[in-house]
C-alpha cells in the first residue's frame, strides 16, 4: 500500500481520553483496506488552550494530517482558521470535520448529518409535526438543523440560557422560514403538545447524571431521542422506555457522524451497519446497542 493510501486523522479538544472515535475509525478503515491511524490531540493533556486550535491545526497539517475531527470547545473556535465551509457548516457556524487538501483547509460538520441518519434508520415514521429540542448548544444546532431539513413543521427550542435559545432559533428562521421555529419557555406545554422530544444537553453524561425534564412529562405517544451515548442508557432513555415511547439513544449519531466524517477523509463510503455492530461491541453489551427500542 502506497503513501497515497495511508491516512493520519486527528481528534482535538478537551477531555477526550474516552472517545470512541479512534476505534471506530481505524477498524472501519481496516475493513476497507486502508492504512489509517487515529490519534489525540487532547487540550488537556497538551497544555493548550481553546483558542490555540489554529496553531494545532498548521501543526496537523505540517505533519502530514489528511484531516482532523475537532470536538468541544473549539467546534466553533476553529471556523476562523480554515479556507472554507461547506454549505452546513457554514448555515451552523460549527465544523467537527476538517479535511486538508492543497494550499487549503476545509471544514464540514457530519453531527447534524449523523443524527440525520440515526433518526431516519432508527426511528422510521416518526411523526415530525410538533418537535422539542432541548439545548441550543453546538449539539442542538446540529439536530435542529438535521430535524427541519428532515421536514420537521414546528420546533420549539428550550435551553436553560434563553437568549441562547433564541439566538438559535432566530438563525434556524432565516434558514428555514418564520413559522417553523420558536424559543419556548413553557417546557410543559411543548412537550404537551409535541410528537417528538430531543435532548441535546450534558444532563445524562457520566459526570452529569440526571433527568433534563420531569419524567411525568413522558407519554407513550411522544418518542424521545437522546444525543448523549456515554452511558448509552441514560437516565432519560431508562424513563422514556419505561413510560412506553418510542426511543433512540445517542449511539446512532456518534456512529453515522463518524461514518460521514471517515468518507470526507478517504472518499471511500464506509459500511455504516457494520460500524453500529462494533459500536455495540465498545459499548456495554447490555446497554442496548446503538438503535432504537421500541
Amino acid at each position: 500500500m502506497d503513501a497515497a493510501d495511508s491516512y493520519l486523522i486527528g481528534l482535538v479538544g478537551s477531555g477526550i481520553g474516552p472517545s470512541l472515535s479512534p476505534p471506530l475509525h481505524e477498524r472501519e478503515a481496516a475493513e476497507l483496506g486502508l492504512a489509517y491511524r487515529y490519534t489525540r490531540w487532547d487540550l488537556d493533556e497538551l497544555g493548550s488552550a481553546p483558542d490555540e486550535v489554529g496553531d494545532l491545526l498548521a501543526e496537523a497539517r505540517a505533519a502530514g494530517y489528511r484531516g482532523l475531527n475537532i470536538t468541544h470547545p473549539c467546534k466553533q473556535l476553529v471556523v476562523e482558521h480554515l479556507d472554507e465551509l461547506s454549505p452546513d457548516a457554514a448555515a451552523l457556524g460549527s465544523v467537527n470535520t476538517v479535511v486538508f487538501e492543497p494550499g487549503r483547509a476545509i471544514g464540514h460538520n457530519t453531527d447534524w448529518s449523523g443524527f440525520s441518519r440515526s433518526l431516519t434508520r432508527g426511528l422510521p415514521g416518526a411523526p415530525l409535526d410538533r418537535l422539542v429540542l432541548l439545548g441550543a448548544g453546538g449539539a442542538g444546532s446540529a439536530v435542529a438543523h438535521a430535524l427541519l431539513s428532515l421536514g420537521a413543521a414546528e420546533l420549539t427550542v428550550v435551553d436553560v440560557d434563553a437568549d441562547r435559545s433564541a439566538a438559535l432559533a432566530d438563525g434556524l428562521r432565516s434558514r428555514f422560514g418564520d413559522d417553523r421555529v420558536t424559543a419556548g419557555t413553557e417546557l410543559t406545554a411543548a412537550v404537551a403538545a409535541a410528537d417528538g422530544l430531543v435532548h441535546a444537553t450534558p444532563t445524562g453524561m457520566a459526570e452529569h447524571p440526571g433527568l433534563p425534564l420531569p419524567a411525568e412529562l413522558l407519554r407513550p405517544d411522544l418518542w424521545v431521542a437522546d444525543v448523549v451515548y456515554r452511558p448509552l442508557r441514560t437516565e432519560l432513555v431508562e424513563a422514556a422506555h419505561e413510560r412506553g415511547c418510542r426511543v433512540l439513544p445517542g449511539g446512532g449519531m456518534a456512529v453515522f457522524q463518524a461514518a460521514d466524517a471517515l468518507e470526507l477523509f478517504t472518499g471511500v463510503r464506509p459500511d455504516a451497519e457494520r460500524m453500529l455492530r462494533h459500536f455495540a461491541e465498545l459499548v456495554d453489551p447490555v446497554a442496548g446497542g446503538a438503535g432504537a427500542r421500541a
